[in-house]
């Protein structure tokens, strides 16, 4: 017999979102949100059988938990806004359970209050226009930023300019990560040193407004883990504001590029910004040419 509390039990090692933080009106407005989804799902498309008595419109709550690997008692609390702990596992398995889109599944982490482990790797920012001009700006190296320094989008010649990001896997395209922990992306920077500074001062400011934001919180806890150069530059406790300056790169493939980066915010708010690096010299403009005709024979459909 299953009892209430291997019902509501947990992995120890998962990480716990406590309702008990959130206000009843976030509570309630998740619970709508997933009856809403239960409801509007068929069997069929879950692969579960219709059977013949069947009265509740879309999914029961039994098939949910079923389909989620969670109890039955645990599954109803949450719809019913109930006060329960929810890893992110579990909320991971009742998103896949309820066929969430990106949106919706960007949705039930917030509402939750947690960090989804699985983010989609495609931007809900990144609209086919804005992927049209980072491609009209080539042979000009450019990128979509977030204040986190996560590389939303890229077109094919900063795909080069620093190492082969496409053969980066997406959760580690940070700029943070890449300039701490990979090689070809820290050979390829002049003053590295003077860079990662710079990085650091820059995402200490815009931490500031988002202190509770778990995937600030998250990125810091891995930087500090897997750089002692970090950890070291992080302690400094510096702080310098987005400028735009001259940035030098030796790339792999056409050697020295002097650049001028400059940063075109994309909203009210320092969220996600549009990053472009403009030659400073002839000598580089004639460089970056050459690296984009390489990328082009590289990857001539790319259109991510």
């Amino acid at each position: 017999m299953t009892t209430m509390a291997q019902e509501t039990a947990v992995p120890e090692t998962a990480p716990l979102s406590s309702f008990s933080s959130l206000s009843s009106i976030r509570r309630h407005e998740l619970a709508a949100f997933l009856r809403h989804r239960r409801e509007h799902i068929t069997p069929e498309q879950v692969g579960l059988p219709r059977g013949r008595r069947r009265r509740t419109p879309g999914l029961r709550r039994e098939e949910v938990a079923q389909l989620s690997a969670v109890g039955v008692t645990w599954y109803t609390w949450l719809e019913q806004a109930r006060d329960i702990q929810v890893s992110v596992q579990v909320l991971d398995a009742v998103a896949r359970a309820l066929l969430l889109d990106p949106s919706e599944r960007s949705h039930l982490f917030q509402l939750a209050g947690a960090v989804d482990p699985a983010p989609a790797t495609v931007c809900p920012s990144i609209t086919p226009g804005l992927r049209e001009i980072l491609e009209q700006l080539e042979p000009l190296p450019a990128c979509v930023q977030n204040s986190r320094y996560d590389i939303l989008a890229h077109n094919r010649t900063y795909g080069l300019l620093l190492c082969d990001l496409d053969a980066v896997p997406p959760e580690d395209r940070n700029c943070m990560i890449l300039s701490y922990t990979n090689d070809d992306w820290r050979s390829s920077i002049v003053h590295l040193p003077e860079v990662q500074r710079l990085m650091a001062a820059r995402f200490r400011a815009t931490m500031a407004g988002h202190l509770t934001e778990p995937g600030c919180q998250m990125l810091l806890k891995r930087l500090r883990t897997e750089s002692q150069e970090f950890r070291e530059v992080w302690d400094r406790h510096e702080v310098i504001e987005h400028r735009s300056r001259r940035k030098e790169f030796m790339n792999r493939y056409v050697g020295h590029v002097s650049v001028d980066h400059t940063d075109l915010w994309l909203g009210p708010e320092a969220g996600p910004r549009l990053v472009t690096y403009a030659p400073a010299d002839a000598e580089s403009r004639r460089r970056l040419e050459r690296l984009h005709a390489i990328a082009l024979e590289r990857s001539p459909a790319r259109t991510a």
